[in-house]
């Protein structure tokens, strides 16, 4: 099942940028495993207003628990707000007629 998740992330006033640099670093590494795994399919960066932080997701995973579980290794999720919706097939979907 794949899932579309839009996360907010607001940095804590008084975060030293060397903490945010470290967090950062870490959810790269976790992004680049979860991706290996087949969870992570897609990430986009959509327009942002001055201060935003907000990445559109694609994930797959058998079930909406297992996607929380999945969030939840995420280290900017102390951080993050997530909103998930899940996604069905759609009858015209291009990719359906090239499979």
């Amino acid at each position: 099942m794949e899932f579309f998740v839009e996360m907010v992330t607001t940095v804590p006033a008084g975060t030293s940028e060397e903490e945010v640099d470290e967090i950062r670093a870490r959810e790269a590494a976790n992004s680049a495993r979860l991706a290996e795994q087949g969870h992570l399919l897609r990430l986009w960066r959509p327009p942002l207003g001055p201060g935003e932080w907000r990445t559109w997701g694609l994930f797959r995973a058998d079930d909406a628990e297992q996607l929380e579980r999945v969030l939840e290794t995420m280290p900017l999720r102390v951080w993050r707000r997530d909103t998930v919706t899940p996604l069905s097939p759609h009858p015209n979907d291009p990719a359906l007629r090239n499979s």
